[in-house]
């Protein structure tokens, strides 16, 4: 399967320790929500285009009318003051389609971050409930045991004494794969009903991400795209009940 990063400038930046911190679409769109508005808040500079064939066969039409192929980007930020982490940031239009192509997928953004020195790696999600959450908790897996109790500090909730689940695509191969590379990583999945684009679920994550990071990401935005969510739900809502109203009123016909 061919792959194809296209680097800007023509080199990788040289970065003191990055992490990476993945959100590609998923459950919720939590994590490509999060990761997004980092790299609009910080002002994060794309180095690199990364094409694949287990992408879906389409194309997006600009604006301008001119067609851009479905793809995931990276960007990296350097840290401005002392204590803060310098950030290699994924995000994209989409995962791969199937079982071999995102093993295809993440190996290839593995090898990358070797190249860019990384050694610690974030990623970002959602943790669908099917119910309205008004203040969403943030789940937390790790690949280390050590890295519980870091997390743990940061506001992260671990399940205990519960049957095992599963972490899939990306963020999850990301670290398992990541781990026999020799990668430390976490990943952080906001509680979510899952039906709906949920930014106050990726303001929740990017919480902790603010906290590991000590960066300050502006959240009025997310603020802002989580009061609109609410008005389209509670909208959705009143048409549903509404229809059911009516099909109860059926029932009396005849």
């Amino acid at each position: 399967m061919d792959f194809v990063i296209q680097h800007k400038k023509g080199k990788l930046p040289q970065l003191d320790n990055p992490i990476l911190i993945e959100g590609l679409p998923g459950i919720g769109n939590v994590g490509k929500l999060a990761v997004e508005h980092i790299i609009d808040s910080i002002g994060a500079t794309k180095f690199a285009d990364f094409y694949c064939k287990d992408f879906p066969p389409q194309v997006f039409i600009n604006s301008d009318g001119t067609i851009e192929l479905v793809k995931n980007e990276f960007y990296y930020w350097k840290s401005k003051k002392e204590g803060q982490r310098n950030m290699i940031l994924l995000t994209g239009d989409y995962q791969g389609l199937s079982s071999q192509g995102q093993y295809e997928l993440v190996d290839t953004i593995l090898n990358l971050c070797k190249k860019l020195g990384v050694k610690e790696i974030y990623t970002l999600g959602g943790y669908g409930l099917g119910q309205d959450i008004k203040k969403p908790k943030v789940l937390c897996a790790t690949t280390h045991k050590m890295l519980v109790k870091e997390m743990k500090k940061h506001g992260a909730v671990f399940k205990q004494n519960e049957p095992g689940g599963g972490i899939v695509g990306a963020s999850g191969l990301l670290l398992g794969l990541g781990k026999l590379k020799g990668f430390k990583g976490v990943c952080f999945m906001g509680e979510t009903p899952g039906y709906l684009v949920d930014p106050n679920s990726a303001k929740a994550v990017l919480k902790i991400i603010k906290s590991i990071t000590k960066v300050d990401f502006d959240m009025s935005a997310l603020e802002e795209k989580a009061k609109e969510i609410e008005q389209i739900a509670q909208q959705l809502k009143e048409m549903e009940m509404g229809g059911n109203e009516k099909a109860e009123d059926l029932k009396y016909i005849g």
